[in-house]
């Protein structure tokens, strides 16, 4: 019946446009039996030529066609290849390549994009071989005068092109060669035409016409860009490659140029900026990709960077995200292994020597102290947006600062990096620099100078940055003592930028270079500041405080007089900040100071203990929070140890719900539960009746047999030694047959497990064990026993019996010689114990 359903192209076409509109619908009522019904269709032979006559039909429902060609590209991955499970005919593909490059005039830009990509995935699989006339039609078709067309051809000519580039096998590397080869004139020749045309029309100002020659400009660098990566295995010989990169500085120049023209039209200038983002991206995949090609162009990129970044020439042209990739360029020039010789001259190749001759001429000491100076001067002081987030938003603030979702995408961090980076490569250069701007600094500043307060900010956050360059530079200690800390005791409310950087700084050098007799003075002034009128401050504080306390130098005899009255203050934080991730940073905070103290926390906790079952259920939400909380308890009970069964009440069903995989909350819990399982039973007194009904989630969790499976085995053999009788009576049936699923599918290591815990259970219940546990022996012994070699048995015990002199602990020897006497009455009747029939 289906099959007859597709054998009249037509009739075919009109029921499954009539359940593909069912399937749009929001009725669920509705749209179920609708989508079974198009699962049922997805295998039947003419199911996607049908489709493919829906989506191009441009009369129909938006949404009808959308569906449909969502469907022909599932169909793709699923039914496309020649050894696939009910994959379509060779006819049938070979129509649909037909009718997929046809024509390209889809009007709606979705559907265009997902013809494409589809379009790609097809070629991925097919093209050249079956699909020769793809490339040439597209080709062909890109040439049109008619704009859609030409659009859409250029939008699938760059989804191809990319879907080929991102092909890795041999054979597929040397095809894309031969098609780069091939069409890279082409693809210049077209990206040049587009380029001339969008900047002769801003010229004119027809912005409109100019908006729709830049998208055909990005599209068309799009395919350079990829063909230019990775077409050529050795680019720098071809001279259409390496003229078209040393174009693209100029082109740059053009573009960026062009940014003063644009009016306030915001599609116009976010394309130009994506564009001018993609020219630095051609340059940073080439470097990363043919570190030796690049070599030529290390020179004019190095120039192109430095003038717009570092001089006034980026004044009123630049934006940020240009700043990051110009940035970017000079730092992975700089740190390029590639780049740098060995110890030994003579032994770098050529090419390296070269590539190190450019650089070294151009960081001459000018050049390299003005971008030192600017960096820190410039790029380091804070913004007024993010000033105005410290007043408005202080954990906002403090989230961005210490590495939020945006952090990385940002200015402030690449600029930071570019600044360790440069400085580890010429320290020698620029250590005399910055402990220049360190030395105009000396003693305090006037709250009422902002400007000064945010210079010594930025210089300190340099200080901080290079802690581990400037080591023997730097007399840490006494730069602490004698200017350090008496800038935290400064506590007018415009002084907190320099309270909250000096702190921090102190956390970056504190495992550098910083003296234990000092400690008593740095954790006086860290409980100051844990009660500063700011709170920034009070987090970064925190931040500090955990940085000393994990150095390995810490005392905590020393920490001990200051124990209560921190660990208070950072309660009340902890209760004060209200979002997520500053919770989780306060409570690691707390989580190292109860890990580092141990048993000496116990007088101080009872506070926390009270609050974290009402934070528990305020995150229910939030499940990363919920790990920082199981992180803390682990630390709570291993201080707390056996008074730690006072938390039962909270502790046990939190265990029960991280630990049972049937809650969607184990896959971020599972992990740190477990462990939290382990310290309590490893802690507990006794066996309590709770603690014995949580391992009913033990059974789920070994089927798991995941990378915890060494965990579980512990918590087993915990439960074995605390409480042996109760446990085997409630759970030998479960675990037996939980292990003889288990031995079939473990490795070797996870077998010796299960009989560790089978010897254990011996040794704790020598009565009680072998009953319960006599339905698992067999299947650890079967391979043994029942082998296909009737001398098998004869053999294990000769050779028994020879080793067993080599056991030399008193215990295991009895145990060997006992189960060695417990396989004489064996039924196999064939083998005894000198192997003889």
């Amino acid at each position: 019946m289906l099959q007859q359903i597709f054998m009249d192209l037509n009739s075919a076409s009109t029921i499954v446009l009539q359940v593909l509109t069912q399937a749009t619908s929001q009725d669920t009522a509705v749209l179920k039996p609708a989508e079974e019904q198009l699962k049922q269709w997805e295998t039947q032979p003419g199911f996607y030529s049908v489709l493919l006559n829906i989506f191009t039909n441009h009369s129909l429902d938006v949404n009808v066609r959308w569906l449909a060609v969502l469907y022909f590209k599932n169909g793709i991955d699923r039914y496309w290849r020649r050894v696939a499970p009910h994959a379509l005919s060779e006819e049938e593909k070979s129509s649909l390549r037909a009718g997929l490059i046809t024509n390209f005039n889809e009007p709606v830009n979705q559907i265009a994009t997902q013809i494409s990509v589809l379009i790609a995935k097809v070629a991925r699989l097919d093209c050249p071989r079956q699909w020769p006339e793809l490339i040439p039609t597209l080709l062909e078709s890109v040439k049109v005068q008619d704009d859609l067309r030409q659009h859409r051809a250029l939008l699938t000519f760059y989804h191809v092109t990319k879907t080929l580039a991102s092909k890795r096998l041999a054979a597929d590397r040397k095809l894309f060669y031969d098609l780069a080869s091939g069409i890279y004139s082409f693809a210049c020749s077209l990206w040049n035409h587009h380029t001339d045309t969008f900047l002769q029309q801003i010229c004119t100002g027809d912005e409109t016409a100019a908006t729709n020659s830049l998208e055909r400009t990005l599209l068309s660098l799009k395919v350079l860009r990829k063909l230019t990566v990775h077409g050529f295995v050795e680019p720098h010989r071809n001279a259409e490659v390496m003229g078209f990169l040393l174009g693209v500085f100029e082109r740059l120049r053009q573009f960026l140029e062009c940014s003063r023209r644009i009016g306030t039209e915001k599609l116009c200038r976010d394309r130009l900026e994506k564009t001018i983002i993609l020219f630095t991206k051609v340059l940073l995949d080439f470097l990363d990709q043919h570190p030796f090609s690049f070599t030529p162009l290390i020179q004019r990129s190095l120039e192109f960077a430095v003038s717009y970044v570092f001089t006034e020439a980026g004044e009123g042209v630049v934006f940020e995200r240009f700043i990051v990739q110009c940035m970017n360029l000079i730092k992975m020039i700089v740190k390029n292994y590639a780049y740098k010789p060995s110890k030994n001259f003579e032994d770098s190749s050529p090419e390296t020597l070269e590539a190190h001759k450019i650089k070294t001429s151009f960081f001459t000491y000018p050049t390299l102290t003005e971008i030192c100076r600017r960096l820190v001067s410039q790029y380091f002081l804070l913004a007024e947006e993010e000033l105005t987030m410290w007043e408005e938003d202080p954990e906002g603030f403090t989230v961005e600062e210490t590495g939020g979702d945006s952090w990385k995408y940002s200015l402030r961090p690449c600029t930071e990096v570019l600044f360790i980076d440069i400085f580890h490569e010429y320290n020698q250069t620029l250590t005399p620099v910055l402990l220049e701007m360190v030395h105009s600094l000396q003693g305090p500043t006037n709250v009422e100078d902002s400007s000064a307060i945010l210079i010594k900010d930025a210089v300190y956050n340099a200080v901080g940055l290079a802690a581990y360059e400037l080591f023997d530079s730097v007399d840490f200690d006494q730069w602490f003592k004698s200017q350090l800390l008496a800038e935290l005791q400064v506590s007018h409310n415009r002084y907190k930028p320099i309270r909250r950087r000096v702190i921090w700084l102190i956390g970056q050098w504190i495992s550098v270079k910083f003296k234990s007799d000092l400690r008593p003075m740095l954790y006086e002034a860290i409980r100051n500041l844990l009660q500063d009128q700011d709170l920034v401050v009070r987090i970064e504080t925190a931040t500090t405080l955990k940085l000393t306390v994990d150095d390995f130098e810490f005392r905590t005899d020393q920490f001990l007089p200051y124990l209560e009255s921190m660990f208070t203050l950072l309660f009340q934080l902890l209760q004060e900040v209200t979002e997520c991730d500053t919770k989780m940073h306060v409570l690691h905070v707390l989580s190292c100071v109860i890990e580092r103290v141990n048993m000496q926390i116990r007088p101080y906790v009872g506070c926390l203990v009270q609050y974290l079952p009402l934070l528990w259920k305020q995150s229910e939400e939030h499940n990363m929070l919920r790990c920082a909380i199981l992180t803390t308890l682990i630390h709570l009970v291993q201080g707390l140890g056996t008074d730690s069964k006072n938390l039962y009440p909270f502790l046990l069903p939190v265990i029960q719900l991280s630990t049972d995989v049937s809650q969607p909350p184990h896959v971020y819990l599972l992990e740190d539960g477990l462990e939290l399982w382990l310290v309590t039973l490893e802690n507990s007194p006794c066996l309590t009746p709770e603690l014995l009904r949580i391992f009913q989630n033990m059974s789920a969790l070994l089927e798991l047999s995941s990378e915890n499976l060494r965990t579980c085995f512990k918590i087993i053999n915990a439960y074995i030694f605390l409480s042996s009788p109760e446990f085997l009576q409630m759970y030998a049936t479960d675990l037996c047959q939980s292990f003889c699923d288990l031995l079939k599918d473990i490795t070797t290591e996870g077998q010796v497990q299960v009989l560790k815990v089978v010897e254990n259970v011996l040794k704790v219940n020598p009565v009680l064990g072998p009953q319960m546990f006599q339905p698992l022996l067999p299947s650890v012994f079967r391979g043994i026993i029942d082998g296909e070699v009737d001398q098998l048995l004869g053999n294990m015990i000769e050779m028994w019996v020879d080793r067993i002199d080599n056991i030399t602990q008193p215990e295991r020897r009895k145990l060997s010689a006992l189960a060695l006497l417990s396989l004489l009455p064996s039924e196999n009747r064939k083998s005894s114990l000198n192997g003889d029939p």
